[in-house]
């Protein structure tokens, strides 16, 4: 959701991959919600096909941030909306791809997010400072019509390399 970075880069342009630390989140990748990763590495048509067919059901939605968070490990995260749709539409994905389980089942059960700052330290504070900007200008809304599918490079950018339509 590239059109949220201008709202949301006062965050991530001071934040930091914790695989890239001398990288602003800013230059890894546009702002997202992550569906699920890893995914297939070299996916085939049968596997965009499935894809396809996890998300058949969903038709194109606004989706909106309203609220910040924190999780315990200290990455700091717009809340997306509706939340019961995008975690629905999360769920589908997982079940048509048993073999990839979501983080590599490190969180077997992701809350749906956009990460605004990886930083552990200083998270309270950015929590704080993200819901008094929401509070005064709320973030943009979407329009979520595609999945796009992403590949990190060798450099550690990520690039889209196609998309799944909703």
């Amino acid at each position: 959701m590239p059109e949220l970075a201008d709202y949301t880069d006062r965050w991530r342009s001071v934040s930091r991959s914790t695989a890239r630390p001398h990288v602003p989140l800013t230059e890894l990748i546009p702002p997202h919600v992550t569906v699920l990763v890893p995914w297939v590495v070299e996916p085939r048509d049968s596997d965009r096909r499935r894809l396809e067919e996890a998300v058949s059901s969903f038709e194109p939605f606004e989706l909106s941030f309203p609220a910040a968070g924190q999780f315990p490990g200290g990455t700091v995260w717009l809340k997306p909306e509706p939340f019961d749709t995008v975690r629905s539409l999360l769920l589908s994905v997982f079940e048509a791809f048993p073999e990839c389980p979501p983080y590599g089942g490190e969180f077997p059960d992701p809350h749906p997010h956009l990460t605004i700052s990886s930083a552990t330290d200083g998270a309270p504070a950015v929590v704080a400072e993200a819901t008094e900007a929401l509070a005064a200008t709320p973030a943009p809304t979407v329009q979520l019509t595609e999945l796009g599918l992403w590949r990190e490079g060798d450099d550690g950018v990520w690039r889209q390399f196609d998309a799944v339509q909703l």
